[in-house]
């Protein structure tokens, strides 16, 4: 995790710079809001300390210059302003965080492992790799196949998700009836063997095999 450390107090930015270091984080130290600016601009971070009262720009407005050109690097101030209103200015600049001077170090730490778990969360991919050149979209719901964008039909989308959630394993003919069909809609296996008929043919061959008289077992090598 590469930071970007704003803080004009000599003495504190030396502490604060060990200790991160130390904690295995890589910091770029500078003491005024137009050399952060340079390097925010010149270098991807994961994450901005920035002190309030500063020299040059101050930390509120250079966040807000950052923001307002699409920078969404996650922010934490920490400054001895500690009234209502300058907490309320520094969220409203765009920060995720506010830490009052004085503080632990311990207590730095913590914010930053927090956001850094954060945007560990918000990268993971909400693909899933179902085969070479197959995949589905958990958050769109498309099966995107060999390029394409594939919306399925409720029925066939519930059927697939089904499987994602148990691949290689047996699933059988009433548990698929259970997952696809309402307790007032009519059910029959030529229904079935119609949706899986469909779905298969944006699926690599064999993916989906019949397991006669059982039910089915979706073959997935890929790792999810």
């Amino acid at each position: 995790m590469k930071i970007l450390l704003l803080e004009d107090d000599i003495a504190l930015a030396d502490i604060l710079l060990e200790y991160l270091e130390d904690n295995n984080f890589e910091l770029d130290l500078v003491y005024d809001g137009e050399d952060a600016l340079f390097n925010a601009y010149e270098t991807k971070y994961d994450l901005y300390i920035f002190d309030v009262n500063v020299p040059a720009i101050k930390g509120f407005d250079l966040l807000k210059i950052l923001r307002g050109n699409g920078d969404s690097t996650p922010t934490i101030f920490v400054t001895s302003l500690n009234d209502i209103e300058d907490v309320s200015k520094g969220f409203e600049s765009g920060a995720d965080d506010y830490l009052k001077k004085p503080f632990e170090l311990a207590e730095l730490l913590l914010r930053v492992k927090n956001i850094q778990k954060r945007s560990f969360t918000q990268q993971r991919s909400t693909l899933i790799q179902i085969d070479k050149n197959i995949t589905f979209d958990i958050d769109t719901e498309f099966l995107n196949s060999n390029g394409a964008n594939i919306s399925l039909p409720q029925k066939e989308l519930k059927l697939l998700k089904h499987f994602l959630q148990h691949p290689n394993e047996v699933v059988t003919f009433e548990n698929l009836y259970k997952v696809m069909w309402d307790y007032d809609e009519n059910v029959s296996p030529e229904s079935l063997r119609a949706h899986i008929k469909n779905l298969r043919k944006h699926l690599a061959e064999n993916m989906i095999q019949n397991l006669r008289g059982v039910g089915y077992r979706f073959e997935m090598k890929a790792s999810q």
